[in-house]
């Protein structure tokens, strides 16, 4: 591959993972969940909520701390400096869902916030000894989601999975190891969904 074809590979790579970045697919993603979940447009409203609780808050977080000069940029690439990242998620995605108890949110959207819980315990106590991809983890959560709460067809949505896999492999952040690792993790703890 010439300088030329990496340098496009690479510009490519990084539009697909701006543009799939864990915020944008769980807003799309929650706001599809809760109106399903909940059967009516009510259901929007929810999902509006789980998707600020589990992608909005923590990315307005991650640039909070870049603009402190703490990270370099959204990606935080160096695993031991993630920590504070997971817990926050973790305390987001908790008080929303105690918001949603409160306000008798449909059980499925409740579901869906508990899976994305589980699964961020999961990518924080595999972070502490290995680099697990965040990003492929949630676009595969998502995908599995949305075929639990709606329909199989949802699979077909595994072509944004394997994108955002691709783009992180293209951009040297993770291996394709780390992110097959990322998108099992994230369809596991979804999949628990259907156990509920």
């Amino acid at each position: 591959m010439t300088a030329e074809e990496a340098s496009g590979t690479a510009s490519v790579a990084r539009r697909v993972t701006d543009a799939l970045q864990p915020r944008n697919l769980l807003l799309a993603g929650m706001l599809a969940v809760g109106a399903f979940a909940a059967g009516h447009w009510t259901g929007l409203l929810w999902g509006l909520l789980g998707a600020l609780c589990a992608g909005v808050v923590p990315a307005a977080y991650i640039e909070w701390e870049r603009d402190r000069g703490r990270w370099g940029d959204r990606h935080v690439v160096d695993r031991t400096k993630r920590a504070p990242i997971f817990f926050v998620i973790l305390g987001s995605i908790g008080t929303g869902s105690a918001l949603m108890v409160l306000g008798g949110a449909p059980t499925g959207i409740l579901l869906a916030m508990l899976a994305l819980w589980v699964m961020t315990v999961g990518l924080l106590a595999v972070n502490t000894v290995w680099k697990i991809s965040v990003d492929s983890a949630v676009a595969s959560s998502v995908v599995t989601l949305l075929a639990c709460v709606h329909s199989a067809w949802w699979l077909l949505g595994y072509g944004v999975t394997a994108a955002v896999c691709w783009s992180r492999v293209a951009l040297r952040y993770h291996t394709p190891a780390q992110t097959l690792a990322g998108a099992g993790l994230g369809a596991a703890t979804a999949v628990a969904y259907l156990v509920g």
